[in-house]
């Protein structure tokens, strides 16, 4: 049995220029609860945890990797943390296999972890707990709320991490591919390649043994005509995360309360619903609340699934996040796929007063 073969998502490590500003995004927008923070260390780190069910975050502002990380890419994804039963030895076989090492394994109060290289300038940090720890404690975390409210999922919040989507240069798609494969023992479950009129981009979906890490990978095209991807990796200063997309068990009630709190949301064109009808019948929520949310929905052959992604609030405009509820799908809305690029690309067109690659 493989080290990696239980892998899971742990939290989400995110460089903040602003931690109030953010953490309030989060708590209001997102309907996230403050349940950690690490006070100002001789390093300058400082730090918050929110979360809800098993969606964890730490934002991090004013340490000297993290505004590195901000000079070149803005507000972001830095840690995809991957929960082991043995953060050594998947530390140690990581870097055999090819990783290169970013922190060598340490102990505290019964958490050990350890770092090596991911995809762009992201790590992942592998994390075990012994027995009885607080399964969101941390290094030189104070837990200040136990698990309660923040555990329990509720009608319309948001509850886990679906999956990341990560923007590669071009040529990259496959070697970053290999090496999840390789040295994390991932394995492709989809591929696919969306045009869109003179545009193109390539993607393969990677996932961990357990099924509990799910990458989708992404490349722009260079032959075509350049599009949102292109414009991504420019923005964005290299590969990165482009957007996370949270589960819940209510997309609709979700987007009304986040819209009401704040979320701003992309629109899809009205033909979109117009033609869904004559493609399939939603197993859950009227075409019309759909309409009126701005909510897509897709099958595959083993259910549906309904998405929706919000309108990025980032100076660059290169990471936004996604809310999907799954019927059963297992894949990703192929034909949302191609619904979000052109409506992307649609307010693109439509903001010729901004600068290239700000939407």
């Amino acid at each position: 049995m493989s080290v990696f073969d239980s892998l899971e998502v742990d939290h989400v490590g995110m460089a903040v220029a602003s931690l109030s500003l953010s953490g309030e995004q989060w708590l209001t927008g997102y309907g996230m609860r403050c349940y950690g923070f690490s006070e100002q260390d001789a390093r300058g780190l400082r730090s918050t945890a929110l979360g809800r069910a098993d969606i964890h975050l730490v934002l991090t502002e004013a340490d000297p990797v993290n505004a590195v990380y901000l000079e070149r890419h803005g507000d972001g994804v830095t840690t995809i943390a991957l929960r082991t039963h043995d953060a050594t030895e998947a530390y140690y076989e990581a870097v055999r296999r090819g990783a290169l090492p970013v922190r060598e394994p340490e102990e505290w109060n019964g958490i050990v972890t350890a770092a090596v290289t991911g995809f762009g300038d992201v790590v992942h940090t592998f994390v075990q707990r012994s027995p009885g720890v607080d399964a969101r404690a941390l290094p030189r975390f104070t837990i200040t709320e136990p698990s309660g409210p923040e555990a329990v999922p509720m009608a319309g919040s948001l509850d886990s991490i679906d999956h990341f989507a990560v923007c590669v240069e071009a040529g990259r798609l496959r070697p970053t591919v290999e090496y999840y494969e390789k040295v994390f023992d991932f394995r492709t479950v989809f591929a696919e390649r969306i045009v869109v009129g003179a545009q193109a981009m390539d993607s393969i979906v990677v996932q961990s043994r357990s099924g509990g890490v799910t990458f989708t990978v992404i490349e722009p095209d260079l032959t075509r005509e350049p599009g949102q991807i292109d414009a991504f990796v420019a923005d964005h200063g290299g590969a990165g995360v482009q957007h996370i997309a949270f589960t819940t068990g209510d997309i609709v009630t979700a987007v009304e309360r986040m819209h009401a709190n704040g979320v701003d949301f992309l629109s899809t064109p009205g033909t979109y619903y117009d033609r869904l009808a004559g493609r399939l019948e939603p197993a859950r929520h009227g075409i019309e609340r759909l309409r009126a949310n701005g909510i897509l929905v897709d099958q595959d052959m083993d259910g549906q699934l309904l998405q929706i992604f919000t309108r990025s609030t980032h100076p660059r405009r290169t990471l936004f996040f996604e809310v999907i509820e799954r019927l059963g799908a297992r894949t990703f809305g192929s034909g949302n796929i191609k619904a979000l690029y052109e409506a992307v690309e649609h307010q693109r067109a439509a903001a010729a007063d901004i600068a290239p690659g700000a939407l």
